[in-house]
């Protein structure tokens, strides 16, 4: 045990650690020059397009010096705050973490979030200063940075490249130094950390895990605690390159285990493994189930390929088991299904994944996050769509989720940073000065707020410069109201929403003007309205197409022309009380960028 070393690569997004992880890889020949192809470890096309990682990759490599060899388990994980569960787990299963800062853009806010779960879990942190091959490199303003975060010595830190290998050698030595290698009781009874798992199309599902007390060994009758289901341990191995069978994995080590799990679901990250014959007596801390934050409906744009999307879901979900999802119906999109998703970012990802692994064209509603209402009669619903929410008259009052926000941006941009927030009902609660020129900025604020547009606003206000990350708090009383868009008199109810009152007149507004540009012009005219309850709040009219009735009459008395308006009048009426109103597909779209 004294020679394996546990730790993993924790970083914002787009610091270079994926590319880091190639060079490490590279230098212990785990991998050879032939297969070596950038970020080896983002094995998704979305992935190495877009530059993210999105799940957690394991690998072992042996580093042999000074006469001895040298075991290292490398995690390497996800930057983006939409997976910081996975990033917590991970962080659990390792001794020591690599913390990456860009040389040129300096610390940011997944950083300092991603350092804290670090240290809570007195994991040794190693501070790596990357990216230093580039012209904008400020390594000392950085290392500045980094030593007022971390309390740590400049010469601690390691100045490295991921892009031309410099430094690589002084990491695989820092880690061997600095690490301590796992502490462990092999004799004890089996207790191992599942950290991740993956989907195999042959094997079902492959759980990874981290043993810290105990043996694993093949042929084993194992049980997962969590979900309280029993498997024979069919293979276990460690994970190299590809994935490499052993015969017992001990206390200290990462491998994985093939188990022929048929569903993502049953495997939960975080969870914990142990022997059905000699069980351990508690659970490893801190596991939760994976709640989704964010909902929105998907549905298909032509109502046929209903079966066809319900598929390709259940697809999806035996890759990515926190995406969560039901059937529902709707009068104006028909049927479809309500998903949750763990952020903005998932639900993009998972939209693409529809579009690309499986040909699906697919219209997504206004996403939304879940309330809780309570009623006059003392009942309490979970409403996760607007549509769901009790009659007024019935509702006591409504709760909704705030998130406690940290922002960290350069301090000419905070006025317009902090606009924002209050505009979008946040409550300073800190500001804390990082450097001369970065702020710290923390706020309160309710989730529902953050799901729309703001990671957007907040990226043009500040010119690309702040970074966000956010941590859910508890659900708080709020003055909500239902807003619902009536077109010709009818309810469309994949244009409802629920918004705090005193946005309510300003978004009822723009909502009908928006839609007033959207819809076609039909033969009868087409009155938009926005109403709370049975009160309108605001109106757009769509003006009919008009034939120019009264063209056959030359001069000649009034009433002659009043006669054919009087009767075309007629006609339009009657075509209003028929005729139906054809939602374009961007309509639905347009409410995402309302400004």
């Amino acid at each position: 045990m004294k020679n394996i070393r546990n730790f993993c690569i924790i970083a914002h997004i787009d610091h270079g650690k994926s590319t880091l992880a190639d060079r490490l890889l590279q230098h212990t020949k785990t991998i050879s020059d032939r297969d070596l192809k950038a970020q080896v470890l983002d094995d998704m096309d979305l992935e190495r397009e877009r530059g993210i990682t999105i799940k957690s990759k394991a690998i072992q490599m042996e580093y042999h010096t000074q006469g001895e060899t040298y075991f290292l388990n490398l995690i390497d994980t996800p930057g983006h705050v939409d997976f910081s569960y996975e990033v917590s787990r991970s962080i659990a299963a390792c001794e020591g973490a690599l913390l990456i800062v860009d040389a040129s853009q300096g610390i940011q806010a997944q950083t300092i979030s991603n350092l804290y779960l670090a240290i809570e879990n007195d994991l040794e942190i190693i501070p790596i200063l990357n990216k230093m091959d580039l012209p904008s490199a400020m390594p000392e303003e950085v290392k500045d940075q980094i030593v007022d975060l971390i309390g740590c010595k400049r010469e601690d830190i390691i100045p490295a490249s991921g892009k031309t290998g410099m430094g690589i050698e002084e990491i695989l030595q820092a880690i061997i130094h600095r690490v301590s290698s796992p502490q462990g009781d092999e004799s004890a009874p089996l207790q191992a950390l599942i950290f991740d798992s993956v989907f195999n199309p042959f094997r079902g599902v492959i759980a990874y895990y981290r043993v810290l007390n105990g043996v694993i060994r093949k042929g084993d009758k194992v049980k997962f605690m969590a979900t309280n289901s029993t498997y024979d341990a069919d293979e276990v191995g460690v994970l190299k390159l590809e994935l490499s069978p052993r015969n017992e994995i001990k206390a200290g080590d990462v491998g994985y285990i093939v188990s022929g799990i048929k569903s993502a679901r049953e495997v939960k990250v975080g969870d914990t493994i142990t022997h059905v014959s000699r069980p351990c007596s508690d659970a490893i801390k801190g596991f939760e189930e994976v709640k989704p934050m964010v909902f929105a409906g998907i549905y298909p744009v032509d109502t046929e390929d209903f079966e066809e999307l319900r598929n390709s879901m259940e697809k999806l979900q035996l890759n990515d088991a926190s995406l969560t999802w039901e059937p529902e119906a709707s009068a104006a999109l028909g049927f479809g299904f309500r998903c949750g998703f763990l952020g903005m970012l998932h639900m993009e990802i998972i939209q693409e994944r529809l579009e690309r692994e499986f040909k699906m064209t697919v219209i997504t509603t206004v996403p939304n996050v879940s309330y809780i209402a309570f009623t006059k009669k003392g009942e309490t619903l979970i409403v996760n769509n607007p549509s769901e929410l009790p009659d007024s008259t019935k509702l006591e009052y409504v709760e909704e989720p705030f998130i406690k926000a940290q922002i960290i941006t350069k301090s000419e941009f905070l006025g317009g940073v902090m606009t924002l927030c209050i505009q979008k009902r946040g409550i300073l609660k800190g500001q804390h000065y990082l450097t001369q020129d970065r702020v710290e900025l923390t706020f309160e604020m309710p989730l529902a707020e953050i799901v729309f547009d703001f990671y957007d606003k907040l990226k043009t206000i500040s010119k690309g410069y702040a970074s966000f990350d956010y941590h859910p708090l508890e659900y708080r009383q709020s003055d909500l109201v239902k807003l619902d868009i009536l077109l010709n008199a009818e309810q469309v109810d994949a244009l409802s929403a629920l918004i705090h009152r005193n946005n309510a007149y300003e978004f009822g507004k723009k909502m009908c003007e928006k839609l007033k540009e959207l819809i076609p012009r039909q033969q009868f005219e087409i009155p938009i309205q926005a109403a709370i309850g049975a009160k309108i709040i605001a109106r757009e009219t769509i003006k009919a197409l008009r034939k120019d009735v009264t063209a056959k009459c030359y001069g000649g008395d009034i009433s002659r022309k009043r006669k054919l308006l009087e009767k075309q009048k007629e006609g339009k009426k009657r075509m209003r009380q028929v005729g139906s109103v054809e939602i374009p597909q961007q309509a639905f779209l347009a409410v995402l960028k309302l400004d």
